[in-house]
Parts: structure tokens; sequence; C-alpha cells
């Protein structure tokens, strides 16, 4: 039996391992009760076929990148001072840390209401980032051409 079954973590090895830490096992109590989170979403349905959780999870995590370069690209603007004109520097740079922000935490949102749909088997719901997102980088594009046609 491997260690995996049996539910043995090593903790004598904590300096060579890191099992104890992460707490590989099963993702059960003990008494079969699943200990995910959040509870919300995997106390219901039924369990999907992990290629489309896998792919949720993929979705998130471009979601997570999209908002991290759209923060990065806010600092950028502000930490190199460009454009010169300062009111368009701080609009440009203002939309792009609050897109950033929407998009991180709305791609939670996304990832729980995506997973909850598979769990049921209903429809995925319609996304709402995107177009939000959309309009802000119309708003963005729209300043910055300001700034470069005025200086």
């Amino acid at each position: 039996m491997s260690a995996l079954s049996l539910n043995i973590r090593p903790r004598t090895l904590a300096n060579l391992t890191c099992w104890h830490v992460v707490n590989i096992d099963d993702g059960s109590d003990g008494g079969g009760v699943a200990r995910r989170w959040p509870k919300r979403v995997y106390g219901r349905g039924e369990e999907p076929d992990p290629r489309f959780t896998f792919a949720n999870e993929r979705t998130f995590l471009a979601w997570i990148r999209t908002g991290l370069a759209l923060l990065a690209s806010g600092v950028a603007l502000e930490g190199l001072s460009v454009p010169a004109d300062d009111t368009a520097r701080r609009i440009l740079v203002t939309v792009l840390v609050v897109l950033g922000a929407i998009a991180s935490g709305g791609a939670f949102v996304r990832w729980a209401r995506a997973e909850l749909a598979l769990r049921e088997a209903r429809p995925l719901p319609s996304p709402t980032l995107a177009p939000l997102l959309a309009f802000g980088l119309v708003v963005v594009g729209a300043v910055a051409v300001v700034a470069i046609v005025t200086t």
C-alpha cells in the first residue's frame, strides 16, 4: 500500500518533504465527508468530469493573469511617468489598476459560478467580466490616443 492510501504523513522527515504542509490525503475527514472549500460550491450537485473542472481552473488562472497584467501596466505607467500629461496618466493608471482588481476578484466569482453549474449539470453562466473589461480597455485606449495626439 502506498503512503497516500494509508493517509500517512511523514512528519519525522519534515525538513525533507512537504506532505504534512500540503496535507496530502484523500480529501475527506476520515468519514467520507469532503473538506473542500467553498462548501457552497462543493456541497452541491455531482462531481463533474475532471477535464471540465481543470478547464474551469485554467480559465480562472487566465483571468488572474489578465488582472495581474492590467495591474502591472498601471504601475508601469505611473513608475515611468508615461504619458507626460499628468492628468491623462492618472486616468490611465486608475482605470488599469481598477480593471486589474475587478478582473482578479471577478475571476473567483466566475470560477465558482461555472463550477457550480458544472456540478448541477446546468448551462454555464454568461460572462460578466468580459464586457466590463472590454469597455474599460476602450476607455484606456481613448485616453491614450488623446494623450498621444495632444502632446
